[in-house]
């Protein structure tokens, strides 16, 4: 097995027994990269000397006989979208092109504290708005499994460079199910955790009330390990929680049996999912109960069929927002006009691509007077509604299964000039994001050489318990 096709776990081992060294740990990576990412064009970014220079201080570190993390010496690629200081940080968008972070997100700092490697910047749907990453402002990414194939979005480009082996594990961020869906797609664990469980802090925001951070593993023994690192109160971000974390490594490891199960049958009902995607699923399921020794219960989520329509209304309304301090005066592209209005327009028509200006125009529109009331007030009705389906269903299961994406990996293109039809590939993760519920996506099988993913949703913080579900039926797939 090549070095960057090692798990974080197996990786961590033989990094302290000295198999081999962080810094060819990492340069295995690296030359990954260099062999397949002009196919793949997973980096917007290659970190190369900042990635060894760190590597070669783990090494130190480990030949003075001090105890390292178990992250210490591990590569792994972070969404652009995560500030990382002295680093260009673009978020997939032309007006940020040349953009340097002064400081550090929350997330990397706490990484950099355990001497992660960071071996760059993966591409994504321009200001984490898409599907498909083909959305961004310089080049779409593509699937690993098959080139002629999206890798989903809009964290494709962190999915893409695990499934390639550019790194062995990658950040994401999680609005509708920008984690999931690429996780789905290009066959690896993607990780939601609960609204507030990570700081958003230093990452660029989209829709504020519904971004998560989150991250992509190889596997759920991973997965547990990069959570524990990164998860946790931030006195610097005012939605973070101070929830007590859990052990999540020795959690993984406790009995499932007797776990109550959840199918909601709206799910299964809706128009468009792939029949073929249902059976693997319902094999997936099969397994589950008998792992857990329980039979799956059919529960309802009544306000199902609104939660796109939903989602599409509020996180528009926050994109206007959030984006409107992109105005070329303080930082990133600025264009000269005879007048400050003219900059200003010339500047962000420029900067943002068509998927930007759409989600403004519609989030601006929204908001406006005579239509706050009509469109995104009773939005935000319908999200308490979304959410109290969870809360009832809870009350009768533990966890709740369901398909992370309707169809596998799609074809460039295919989708790229109807945006309905490329909102509706995120209609099974939007519901959980509405009422800030942890999810997970973990292989469970495949239609020809493209994965499927299986979606795991549990309660506010119980990672532990998805994370232990998503162990026991990667120990027992096959």
């Amino acid at each position: 097995m090549k070095l960057n096709e090692l798990t974080i776990k197996q990786a961590h081992d033989s990094l302290v027994k000295k198999e081999f060294t962080a810094v060819e740990l990492t340069g295995s990576c690296l030359d990954e990269i260099k062999k397949t990412d002009q196919q793949i064009r997973a980096f917007i970014t290659v970190t190369l000397e900042q990635a060894l220079a760190k590597a070669k201080q783990v090494d130190q570190k480990i030949a003075q006989g001090d105890s390292i993390s178990d992250l210490a010496g591990i590569p792994y690629a972070a969404k652009d979208i995560f500030c990382v200081a002295n680093i260009k940080t673009t978020a997939g968008s032309k007006i940020l092109e040349n953009f340097i972070a002064p400081y550090e997100s929350t997330t990397t700092a706490r990484l950099k504290k355990q001497d992660a490697v960071l071996v760059g910047k993966t591409n994504l749907d321009e200001f984490a708005m898409g599907s498909s990453t083909e959305n961004s402002g310089f080049f779409p990414t593509h699937n690993p499994h098959d080139l002629e194939r999206v890798p989903g979005g809009s964290s494709g480009g962190s999915a893409a460079a695990l499934a390639a082996g550019h790194c062995l594990y990658a950040l994401g961020t999680d609005t509708g199910g920008s984690i999931r869906q690429p996780a789905a797609m290009c066959g690896v664990v993607g990780v939601k955790p609960t609204y507030g469980r990570t700081s958003r802090y230093g990452v660029i925001a989209m829709a504020s009330s519904l971004d998560t951070i989150g991250y992509f593993a190889k596997n759920i023994e991973d997965a547990a390990i990069i959570l524990q690192a990164v998860a946790g109160d931030d006195e610097k971000e005012s939605t973070s929680s101070n929830i007590a974390l859990d052990h999540y490594s020795e959690e993984i490891k406790k009995d499932v049996r007797g776990l109550k199960i959840g199918i909601p049958q709206e799910y299964f009902e809706l128009e468009g999912l792939d029949p073929e995607v249902k059976k693997i699923i319902a094999k997936a399921i099969k397994k589950i109960e008998e792992i857990t020794g329980s039979r799956a219960r059919e529960i309802s989520l009544p306000h199902t069929d609104y939660a796109l329509a939903c989602y599409y209304i509020i996180m528009p309304a926050e994109v206007s927002s959030n984006l409107a301090r992109y105005d070329g005066i303080k930082y990133g592209l600025s264009e000269k006009s005879q007048d400050l209005l003219g900059s200003y327009l010339k500047s962000r028509a420029q900067g943002f691509g068509a998927e930007v200006k759409r989600r403004i125009i519609l989030g601006t529109y929204s908001l406006s007077y005579g239509y706050y009331d009509a469109y995104y007030k009773k939005a935000l009705a319908v999200r308490t509604l979304v959410k109290k389906d969870f809360d009832q269903a809870f009350k009768l299961v533990d966890v709740i299964l369901a398909p992370t994406t309707p169809t596998p990996a799609f074809k460039l293109g295919e989708k790229i000039g109807d945006p309905l039809q490329m909102y509706a590939s995120d209609i099974f993760t939007i519901p959980a994001s509405l009422a800030g519920l942890p999810a997970l996506s973990l292989p469970c099988g495949q239609i020809g050489q493209l994965p499927v993913g299986l979606q795991i949703i549990g309660q506010q913080f119980d990672e532990k318990t998805i994370l232990r579900l998503g162990h026991y039926y990667e120990q027992n797939r096959k």
